[in-house]
């Protein structure tokens, strides 16, 4: 599957970029429903939080969530990826999105 629209947005501050993708999604009018989110760091509650208020339901990071952000992740039925590094992952919560042919 081929993306049809990344956005890459960065800021000394995690929170920041986040909210910069999500207003760069929503001035373009993408669906956030078949949208997923990839952080470069650490994924909190906090960005959890967000990431479920624009309605994206998939979300990956290259380290570890923190305990809060697993639990509301998994609270809200999201699929949370963990240390996501080249061929490999942790997956916190959702394994039963996955697709397995």
């Amino acid at each position: 599957m081929v993306a049809e629209s990344v956005i890459l947005k960065e800021d000394i501050g995690r929170h920041n970029a986040l909210d910069k993708a999500v207003g760069e999604a929503l001035r373009r009018r993408t669906p956030f429903g078949d949208s997923f989110l990839f952080l470069s760091g650490r994924m909190s509650f906090e960005m959890v939080a967000k990431a479920a208020r624009a309605g994206i339901s998939d979300l990956a990071a290259v380290s570890a969530p923190t305990a809060l952000a697993v639990e509301l992740a998994k609270q809200l039925g999201m699929f949370l990826v963990g240390f996501a590094r080249g061929k490999s992952a942790i997956i916190y919560t959702g394994r039963d999105a996955l697709m397995v042919e």
